[in-house]
């Protein structure tokens, strides 16, 4: 197998591995969802997921060493053993998803996340919730199944853990850490499934760089980038990445 070589993939993959990489190292990997729809425009959804998969593990080490001592116990303590079960379910559905079908799925993710974080409504009292076990274990599942699928369990530990209000390093650290652990464990069922073929393992390794950046990026960025300006402009892209997605999945089944 040979290493992908035509330009578009690139341009959509650079600057998909980039914002990843300042999302999930720099302010809690809310927007890491953006890696696989995007790289989806060029290659398939499966591809995509399999080439990205490598990559997050790889950002996953340096920042694991840089938010060690910052995290949350209790919340690890919840949402793990949950995602587990969801990566389970995903790995059990996994032949039953057509790629028309993981398009969708993905797009209405990627619309769905936006839609909310524009108009989501800011509590009226805004009190920080605790971390409660029934809410924890239903997010972290969800979270387990869309990450297997493509690397979105982004939002679902974002819905979960936002409402506590924990310290911002707190709550990057604890993505962080929860992280590192689903994603490892995700090579395996990756591998069983044969997604790691040689021209996936060796596109990834070209694009190892970008994502080495990315992080590093996201690292020295944490306190000093403006977040909102950042969020604002990728929420807009992957609105419209998930639009052409959901088009190309309607095509598909003959609704348009």
């Amino acid at each position: 197998m040979e290493i992908i070589s035509d330009p578009f993939f690139y341009l959509v993959s650079i600057p998909a591995v980039l914002i990843a990489g300042v999302s999930k190292s720099g302010f809690g990997g809310g927007l890491g969802i953006i890696s696989v729809p995007l790289i989806a425009l060029a290659v398939s959804p499966q591809a995509a997921a399999a080439i990205m998969l490598p990559i997050l593990c790889l950002m996953d080490l340096a920042n694991v060493w840089a938010y060690r001592k910052n995290w949350d116990r209790r919340n690890m303590m919840i949402l793990v053993p949950a995602a587990l079960v969801g990566i389970l379910v995903g790995s059990l559905s996994f032949n039953y998803l057509s790629e028309a079908a993981v398009k969708m799925l993905i797009a209405v993710i990627a619309i769905g996340f936006t839609m909310d974080r524009w108009f989501r409504r800011k509590s009226a009292v805004n009190q920080p919730r605790s971390a409660k076990w029934l809410p924890g274990t239903f997010w972290g599942t969800i979270s387990g199944f869309t990450s297997f699928v493509a690397h979105s369990g982004g939002p679902p530990i974002s819905v979960f853990l936002l409402p506590q209000r924990l310290d911002k390093t707190v709550f990057v650290g604890t993505t962080v850490m929860f992280f590192i652990v689903v994603n490892y464990v995700k090579l395996i069922p990756y591998w069983l499934l044969g997604q790691f073929n040689g021209s996936n393992l060796e596109t990834a390794a070209v694009l190892a760089p970008v994502a080495i950046a990315g992080t590093w990026i996201g690292l020295w960025a944490h306190d000093k980038i403006n977040e909102q300006l950042f969020y604002r402009v990728c929420y807009v892209l992957l609105l419209l990445t998930g639009i052409k997605l959901l088009w190309d999945g309607l095509v598909h089944y003959g609704i348009f």
